[in-house]
């Protein structure tokens, strides 16, 4: 599969080069609101599509606030961390994160979540910062999310669960990063968390969707450009314990990702992977040593010790209409033969995806209205591979998209805040093919290919074709902006259907929430 492809990674890296110093700069990593992206690169040499979990979001205080004389119980409740301390040269700040939600559903009657959480954090000097995040969590779930926990033994992007009194669900995790700015050129993260990278709410190539996995991440900032190499070990919880029995599979994976400023408005991204397993039935393999250097076209390399690991290559690119507007996509190859993309017969391994989007903050000049719009797309069988030893993905999820392939969707969200009112609204829209009788028709990445059902005439949607809706409301009233406490109340509805049954789940839900965690329940 594309033996003779070139993995152009570093190709961009002689081209418009400033040597002048600049300042790491990348999105905030948890974008809770939509506000939260910025469309246009800058001086500081800002990249939009590679988000830093290091950076903390927060809301603007709303107008006012600051210049109120404030009591401390005041400030404690709707303005700072519980815990803030600042010397010269050092800060630390630590909150407790409750999650107390309370709801009913159509199809689960009564549900609720009961989260214990805590976070700490802060900087030392000017080139240190930390955090690290607890959660406990009880919970019964939705019809829908109840049924995805227990088919696949994990609450989505939360880990695997036990049993709690007979129906729920009782789960924990944390999370945690180091990140050490080495000059003004190179930035060095170690992290028990997750990643992402592009413009738009999905991502492709690399998605936050999946559960929290431990990483060390080098990233290098010279002018227009920005180089970013990471190795990280993922957890198979398909294939079963080896003989030694030392807990769930592993397997790595390395990650080099280019973004290329071309202009302030555009921005192109080279993005290639390379997942391998961590031992198979002769022994251990453990970390390659193969994929060390973190300037290397990883395919040649791959190629080259005649393995069977599993290399993904992608593009990502954004074109910002305006300071505030930007059209954006990205494109991901598994596997292909260009004559069999030629030939339109719809052979099983031409394996890959897209997305083509469009957001816009300050929508209609309206401050802090913010809208986007984007389509995702792969054919089947793409993340798959021979087992789930070296498939695309973790802990049960894709490393991309959370509905793995064989799949077409279209989102669409708005979210708006005024002083510390937030509202939000999404619609989801997809169409998808899912397996019967046993058969394997591409949904599935932890499916071995080698299980498809026919080699020719393969496209989106084959199986069980299913529709998807999915429609969300959500209001909050802002009671800290630090830590994102608030009082929210939700409403969403949630249809799939197909030949063989109607799905239809209306959730409402109210609660005392908080921190800046993005949930995909929406699958």
């Amino acid at each position: 599969m594309f033996k003779k492809c070139i993995t152009p990674v570093f190709v961009l890296v002689c081209l418009g080069i400033s040597m002048s110093s600049t300042v790491l700069a990348q999105s905030i990593g948890r974008q809770y609101s939509l506000g939260f992206y910025k469309s246009t690169s800058d001086s500081n040499g800002y990249h939009s599509s590679q988000r830093d979990y290091s950076i903390e979001p927060a809301f603007d205080l709303p107008q006012g606030d600051t210049t109120r004389k404030q009591s401390w119980l005041y400030r404690k409740l709707f303005r700072e961390h519980l815990v803030e301390v600042k010397g010269d040269d050092y800060n630390f700040y630590g909150s407790i994160l409750p999650d107390l939600i309370v709801g009913h559903s159509g199809d689960n009657g009564t549900v609720w979540v009961n989260t214990r959480g805590f976070v700490i954090g802060g900087t030392i000097g000017k080139n240190l910062t930390f955090r690290s995040e607890f959660y406990e969590n009880q919970a019964k779930m939705p019809a829908y999310l109840d049924a995805y926990g227990r088919e696949n033994r994990i609450v989505p992007g939360q880990g695997e669960w036990k049993a709690f009194n007979g129906s729920k669900f009782d789960y924990a995790y944390a999370s945690a990063l180091i990140d050490y700015k080495a000059g003004k050129h190179f930035d060095f993260q170690l992290g028990y968390d997750r990643n992402f990278i592009g413009d738009g709410y999905r991502s492709m190539l690399l998605s936050d969707a999946a559960f929290n996995y431990p990483f060390l991440k080098i990233i290098a900032n010279v002018g227009k450009v920005q180089y970013t190499t990471m190795w990280a070990q993922f957890i198979d919880m398909q294939y079963p314990k080896a003989s030694y029995d030392n807990g769930y599979r592993k397997k790595w994976g390395v990650f080099n990702y280019l973004d290329w400023n071309i202009t302030r408005k555009l921005s192109v991204g080279l993005f290639e992977a390379v997942i391998w397993q961590d031992s198979d039935s002769t022994g251990k393999r453990g970390f390659d040593a193969s994929y060390i250097n973190p300037i290397v076209f990883l395919r040649p390399v791959e190629f080259s010790v005649g393995s069977p690991d599993n290399a993904i290559l992608g593009l990502n690119a954004k074109y910002a209409i305006s300071n505030n507007s930007t059209v954006y996509g990205q494109f991901i190859l598994d596997e292909f033969k260009l004559d069999q993309v030629t030939g339109g017969k719809g052979w099983w391994g031409n394996k890959f995806g897209g997305q083509f989007g469009f957001r816009s903050n300050n929508l209609f000049k309206v401050p802090n209205l913010n809208f986007l719009t984007e389509v995702n797309a792969a054919r089947p069988y793409t993340y798959s591979q021979r087992s789930t030893l070296n498939n695309y993905g973790h802990y049960n999820q894709s490393l991309a998209h959370p509905m793995g392939a064989n799949f077409v969707e279209w989102v669409n969200i708005a979210d708006y805040r005024y002083k510390r009112l937030f509202l939000r609204g999404q619609v989801t829209i997809a169409k998808y093919g899912l397996d019967t009788a046993g058969v394997n028709y591409g949904k599935d990445i932890n499916k071995s290919y080698f299980t498809r059902t026919v080699d020719y005439g393969n496209h989106i949607g084959q199986g069980l074709k299913t529709n998807f809706l999915y429609v969300q409301g959500t209001a909050a009233y802002l009671l800290n902006p630090k830590y994102n406490l608030r009082l929210e109340a939700s409403v969403t509805a949630r249809k799939e259907s197909n030949n063989n049954w109607d799905k239809k789940e209306l959730i409402f839900q109210f609660g005392l929430r908080s921190s800046f965690r993005q949930l995909y329940y929406d699958l």
